[in-house]
């Protein structure tokens, strides 16, 4: 940049030098008249000229009424000087400077070319942007992070502690490797942090860093890939060079597998850019020269497709799971986000955590933003817990879309397709509670049944997914009972999917099936090629195809009868839930409880515009669980 604004002051230097060469003669001054030698010798004898000036043969001089004139003499003219000096002329003689040209006049004949060389460094340095264009091509462009940065601790991470264990040692070795030495110990050259996306993984590595105080490099794995061979090696190398000079550091590498994928899955043998930069890092972080005091942290969510020789020790030795947190997790990981946010004094942190299973580190963040951001709107001055849960609702369910226009007929029939999922749920045991049940349009959705699981599921039961089987199909069961055969809209389509993949994937990958027995037949495996996820399709018999679909259908026709004989038993029950939807549009499961009972649900007087939910209670989570498997599907997807 100094140097940028030094050429530019020196062009303006110049423009200005010349721009004074041109107008330095004054107006009134007059030019010089050329005049030959002998009219020159007349005006002298005539005593006209008062002054001249000789350089060499040129002579200058003034009239004496004050014109100025020039000419030149005859060479050795040794009368010249006594002519003049008769008549009295004033003489100054200076040296001959016609062969030397002037600073100014250098300049001015050099200003085109000095202009173009300008013009050129100024471009070559706009293209390399500083340092890292076409004359750095094979330089790293790994960032420096050091404790003038936003420093962050292991008190800044929240909900996995396990992980923060396992890296405690990295921090204890960089603060003094003496200790580990001694007893032989060496740390571990390579962490990779695997996890889903958004459990905080880049946040870990940089806590390592500030809790170490040493200086930290971040990268992207695509920051290596280049079209040309050979430039992510020399980057990988120029990058362990930077490391050099600043260690005791860590350096780490986000989403690691765009460069470290298995080697051979692509054409042209191993000499395509890639994996000759995984070669490089393969030697860097195990080669003949040592790298101590470097330490390698690697972030990434598909290690399933990473080469096996940087999971071998030496390299990677030491893989950090980092899973989405539990609900103890979450609370810690809501306490954190919520230190910059004043929360009114209902705001209950264990019931949000224990509303969002399946949640992780950066959904929990955005989840306390848009609470913020809805009460800000509202003008509230703090954030209530009714920012939360309508905040939880909009990033589960989506938006409501109030100003969607709906007959009563379709409200009607909303109600009792949603109440035919909500009288299924509460009557099988297996199945998780109804959270929630609205009528209230939500992104795609006409409306939807919500249902909390009481704690994390780790796994799911036969018993479990059978009553999900049976709570999918209650909508579409209650539309033919309520509105006939011919009536059944299409609004039962998600649901059946979600039965027909919850049916496949017991039969096929839980060996849930008497009839097929604990086997997988999981049609679509996945292989890596040429860098992509491909499918491929396994051997299976028509025969065991045939068997498989029966299976499958039985599985969803056994759900189907199941719930058919629910509603059918409890009736007056579907009515009441319709009524209470109908008119109140949301219900919580305490309150459709309660109106089961005969009493209506108790809403207090809001006078604001704050659009009523009808519950206090919690969202349940929006992810799959095991086998791709939901709570309930919303009508009308």
């Amino acid at each position: 940049m100094n140097i940028k604004n030094l050429l530019v002051w020196m062009v303006v230097g110049i423009m200005l030098l010349a721009l004074f060469n041109v107008f330095q003669e004054s107006p009134s001054d007059g030019a010089n008249r050329d005049i030959n030698f002998t009219q020159f010798i007349g005006e002298v004898d005539a005593g006209n000229i008062s002054a001249v000036v000789i350089e060499g043969d040129a002579i200058s001089g003034r009239y004496t009424n004050g014109g100025r004139f020039q000419t030149y003499a005859p060479p050795n003219d040794a009368r010249l000087v006594q002519r003049l000096q008769d008549k009295g002329v004033s003489i100054t003689a200076q040296p001959d400077r016609s062969g030397s040209p002037s600073l100014l006049g250098v300049l001015l004949s050099w200003f085109p070319m000095l202009l173009l060389i300008g013009v050129w460094i100024f471009f070559m340095r706009q293209m390399q942007g500083g340092g890292r264009g076409a004359m750095s091509f094979g330089k790293s462009k790994a960032k420096l992070l050091t404790d003038s940065h936003d420093r962050v601790t292991f008190g800044d991470v929240a909900g996995i502690d396990e992980a923060k264990d396992d890296l405690q040692e990295i921090v204890d070795y960089l603060k003094d490797p003496s200790k580990f030495q001694r007893l032989g110990g060496q740390i571990p050259k390579g962490v990779l942090l695997v996890g889903p996306p958004g459990t905080g993984k880049t946040l870990l590595a940089r806590a390592i860093a500030g809790e170490a105080s040493v200086p930290f490099f971040s990268i992207s794995g695509s920051d290596f890939v280049e079209m040309f061979v050979g430039v992510g090696a020399s980057r990988v190398r120029d990058m362990f060079e930077q490391g050099k000079t600043q260690a005791p550091c860590i350096i780490f590498i986000d989403e690691i597998d765009a460069v470290g994928r298995h080697r051979g899955a692509g054409l042209g043998g191993g000499n395509d850019e890639r994996e000759q930069t995984l070669n490089q890092l393969l030697v860097e972080m195990d080669g003949f020269e040592s790298n101590e005091s470097i330490i390698l942290i690697a972030a990434t969510n598909r290690p399933d497709v990473l080469d096996p020789a940087l999971l071998r020790p030496g390299r990677f030795d030491r893989q950090v799971v980092v899973p989405n947190p539990d609900i103890i997790g979450r609370e810690k990981i809501l306490k954190v986000h919520m230190k910059k946010t004043p929360l009114a004094s209902d705001v209950n942190t264990r019931v949000i955590a224990r509303g969002t299973p399946g949640f992780s580190g950066a959904d929990l963040a955005n989840l306390v933003n848009e609470a913020a951001l809805l009460a800000a709107r509202r003008g509230k001055r703090l954030v209530t817990m009714s920012e939360f849960e309508d905040a939880k609702d909009k990033v589960m369910m989506g938006a409501e879309r109030r100003s969607m226009v709906m007959t009563e007929d379709e409200k009607r029939l909303t109600a009792y397709h949603e109440g035919g999922h909500a009288l299924v749920a509460l009557n099988m045991s297996a199945s998780d509670p109804v959270h929630k049940a609205t009528i209230i349009p939500r992104g795609r959705a006409l409306g939807m049944v919500m249902r909390l699981p009481e704690r994390d599921q780790l796994s799911v039961t036969r018993a479990k997914l059978k009553a999900d089987l049976a709570v999918a199909m209650g909508g579409r069961i209650a539309e033919e009972l309520i509105f006939g055969h011919e009536k059944v809209t299409s609004g039962a389509s998600s649901d059946i999917q979600m039965a027909t993949n919850m049916a496949k994937a017991m039969v096929t990958r839980f060996g849930m099936s008497e009839e097929m027995g604990p086997l997988t037949y999981d049609e679509n495996e996945q292989e890596v090629f040429l860098g992509h996820s491909v499918a491929r399709q396994q051997n299976i018999s028509e025969d065991t195809q045939r068997r498989i679909d029966a299976e499958v259908r039985r599985f969803v026709e056994e759900g189907y009868t199941v719930a058919t004989k629910i509603i059918q038993d409890k009736m007056d029950d579907l009515h009441i839930i319709a009524k209470g939807l109908l008119e109140y549009e949301t219900l919580s499961g305490d309150e459709i409880m309660e109106l089961l009972k005969g009493n209506p649900p108790h809403r207090p007087d809001d006078d604001s515009n704050t659009p009523t939910t009808g519950t206090k209670a919690d969202i349940a989570s929006p992810f799959p669980k095991v086998g791709g498997l939901g709570d309930a599907e919303p009508q009308g997807t």
